[in-house]
């Protein structure tokens, strides 16, 4: 397994920062698409409700995986 190159410490703050942030953002599209799936929902809307949820989950598979670089970085 290849070493994970140390991340200079000004850059992995930043972009810790960051992901925080997107943690926090991606936190209230998943409460919100939560909120909906609750609804009655026309069909048409719950697809939208669907792909903008899963989009959401990915997303935050994909900052989760960016955090774990930078620990593994720092």
């Amino acid at each position: 397994m290849e070493a994970t190159p140390k991340i200079p410490a000004e850059t992995n703050i930043k972009l810790r920062e960051l992901a925080h942030d997107l943690s926090n953002a991606l936190e209230r599209i998943m409460q919100a698409t939560y909120l909906l799936s609750q609804m009655q929902l026309d069909e048409n809307s719950r697809k939208w409700m669907e792909l903008i949820d899963q989009a959401g989950r990915d997303a935050a598979r994909i900052n989760r995986e960016i955090r774990e670089i930078l620990r593994a970085g720092s």
